[in-house]
């Protein structure tokens, strides 16, 4: 079976990663539009001009910038507090966040409640 290709809001990978950023912009939904309209912050612009420049070790801490069409097939090491989450950017991430792709916490998982926890297990000899 054929893979089905990618289509952004009526528009190929490849006329999406040909479009300037305004062009792109106006694809975007509202809170990515403006992000990218208001400017990157300093950070943002190294990792660009880092990935641009085909950086093979791609790390960052910029949680908040934008998957662009060019970071597409890319493997970028993002920060989630603690660690570097190695994440492969597909198609189908274009116009989330960066952040959304490296959870920051875990699922938790109890164990059997300790001694003394309830009233029943108050009564059960600790040896």
């Amino acid at each position: 079976m054929a893979r089905k290709e990618f289509i952004y809001r009526g528009k190929t990978l490849e006329e999406l990663q040909a479009m300037s950023l305004n062009e792109l912009a106006e694809q975007l939904p509202s809170r990515a539009r403006r992000c990218i309209k208001k400017g990157f912050n300093e950070q943002q612009k190294i990792f660009l001009h880092n990935l641009r420049k085909g950086s093979k070790n791609l790390k960052t801490h910029c949680r908040d910038l934008v998957v662009l069409p060019e970071m597409v097939s890319r493997q970028i090491k993002i920060h989630n507090g603690r660690e570097f989450v190695i994440v492969d950017i597909q198609p189908e991430m274009i116009g989330h966040y960066l952040g959304e792709f490296a959870l920051t916490r875990k699922k938790v998982n109890h164990s059997a409640p300790g001694i003394g926890a309830t009233r029943s297990s108050a009564n059960i000899s600790v040896k």
